[in-house]
């Protein structure tokens, strides 16, 4: 049984996708180049990042209402031609990492997940690389699902350094794009950024307080329904970015 159940939701899902199927743009971001790669020090003291504007992050997928000292965050974008850039201002009254093996129960960990569809196709992506979602811990380390469904370390995808100050961490990340023709274990080729590109991304923050799972999942996208959690498997809940010049 436990193998016919997963068996019969994967072809439920799927015969809702079908090839001809198309992500609308939603929560459309405009990121503008820079002329220079910011110094990923967590501190996001460039000019570049100072005429950058802000987006919320404010949408509760998961858990009861918060309070504003509990859980607030924001964050930015900017790109060149080999990265996207990332920074992430988070005011967490408690950071909390109860298991220090990356791969074991990780999103139930404080950390901020980056979701990331290369070709904005939209689609399933939980047993593939169509899309992909890191959780970048604590401590930097970088964990996806590989489409063996088993937890992997992406260091080399994202950089990040993240400062704190009282309750305010700051998170400055290098993202080096990948398609979905990515596989694990081989020479893969990164994504050359160009103006005019659009991608899905979504961002989040799994908010836990000093318990044995996740108290709040607070993502970046309106998610219409009951069911918000759905960015880990549906990259057609992810906004769309757009790069400009």
């Amino acid at each position: 049984m436990k193998l016919i159940v997963p068996l019969c939701l994967s072809l439920i899902f799927h015969s809702c996708y079908p090839e001809s199927h198309k992500k609308e743009d939603i929560q459309i971001i405009e990121v503008q180049k820079v002329t220079k790669s910011p110094d990923i020090d967590g501190k996001g003291n460039e000019n570049s990042w100072n005429m950058t504007p802000w987006h919320p992050l404010d949408q509760n997928w998961l858990g009861k209402p918060y309070e504003h000292d509990d859980f607030n965050g924001r964050y930015k974008l900017s790109w060149d031609e080999n990265k996207l850039y990332l920074l992430v201002e988070i005011v967490d009254d408690s950071l909390y990492d109860r298991v220090k093996d990356p791969l074991k129960l990780w999103w139930n960990d404080d950390s901020i997940q980056v979701f990331i569809d290369e070709d904005n196709s939209g689609g399933l992506h939980q047993q593939s690389h169509n899309a992909f979602g890191y959780h970048i811990a604590l401590d930097g380390n970088v964990v996806d699902l590989s489409p063996s469904k088993e937890p992997m370390l992406y260091n080399e995808h994202i950089l990040s350094k993240r400062t704190f100050e009282g309750n305010l961490s700051t998170w400055e990340m290098a993202i080096t794009i990948y398609d979905d023709s990515y596989t694990d274990g081989n020479k893969n080729g990164a994504t050359i950024l160009k103006a005019d590109k659009k991608f899905g991304f979504a961002l989040a923050y799994c908010d836990n307080d000093g318990s044995t799972e996740r108290e709040n999942y607070i993502g970046s996208v309106f998610v219409p329904g009951e069911d918000k959690n759905q960015a880990w498997i549906n990259a057609d809940i992810f906004g769309t970015l757009v790069l400009r010049e």
